[in-house]
């Protein structure tokens, strides 16, 4: 199974942590787990004022959890770890003292619409779509829920969840996750790298100050995201799923 690629590279006061994998840029846990260890790299480093999350290509930015991890999960605790892996991540994502502002050039689906949600600021192509599919293959969007709620509400979260359809990137403008589109992948590119330009020069520790801000009321999420995984960890064993995924 290719574990996918992670690289973060740090210049102008910018860490650009930029994950890749050839289906679909999809996350098996290793590479969630080192995902998350990045993001956390870069919170810490004193050369980099923001944080760009992006993904490899010209394709999907995300297509969510391996599929082909799901086959090989073989009892509740084995899948319970797998789950963890987005919990790590948006964990990691919310808990740094830097803005993380994603870069979203196509579509997203299941846990990557979680990575949208926990970014501070989100900026996407005019074909970024977005689905959150899980329902449809005997799961549901459980440990990326509370960030997707926190960001667009729970009516817009639970419409989502519950008819497991694709929505235009210009409903995801509408309900909060995105703050921007752009025409084109390289329009994208212009204005990332010139709004970051733009956090880069702010003062770090009121940039800090507000992002805690925005994140208040996420101190329980550790143990409500594990007991989250742990519902999604055994619903894959499920003979729907299996089915579902090809298993």
């Amino acid at each position: 199974m290719d574990a996918g690629t992670i690289r973060t590279d740090v210049a102008d006061g910018i860490a650009t942590v930029t994950f890749g994998h050839p289906k679909g840029n999809s996350l098996p846990g290793a590479l969630l787990t080192s995902l998350a260890a990045a993001i956390e790299t870069a919170g810490r480093n004193e050369a980099a004022q923001v944080i760009v999350l992006r993904s490899e290509g010209t394709g999907p930015f995300c297509a969510g959890a391996s599929f082909d991890e799901f086959k090989t999960v073989k009892d509740a605790a084995e899948g319970k770890r797998f789950f963890s892996g987005f919990a790590q991540v948006i964990l990691a994502m919310i808990r740094a003292p830097k803005f993380v502002v994603a870069r979203v050039q196509g579509k997203t689906a299941g846990g990557g619409v979680g990575l949208v949600a926990a970014s501070d600021y989100a900026l996407a192509t005019s074909g970024a779509a977005l689905r959150l599919s899980e329902l449809a293959v005997g799961i549901g969007p459980f440990v990326v829920g509370p960030v997707i709620e926190k960001r667009i509400g729970l009516g817009a979260f639970a419409a989502m969840a519950i008819d497991a359809d694709w929505r235009s990137a210009e409903w995801g403008e509408r309900h909060g996750l995105y703050a921007e589109l752009l025409p084109t992948a390289d329009e994208l590119d212009r204005r990332v790298a010139a709004f970051t330009a733009k956090l880069a020069g702010f003062n770090p520790e009121a940039m800090r100050r507000l992002k805690e801000v925005t994140w208040e009321g996420t101190a329980g999420w550790p143990a409500l995201l594990a007991a989250r995984a742990e519902i999604s960890g055994t619903l894959v064993l499920s003979d729907f799923t299996k089915r579902a995924i090809g298993a």
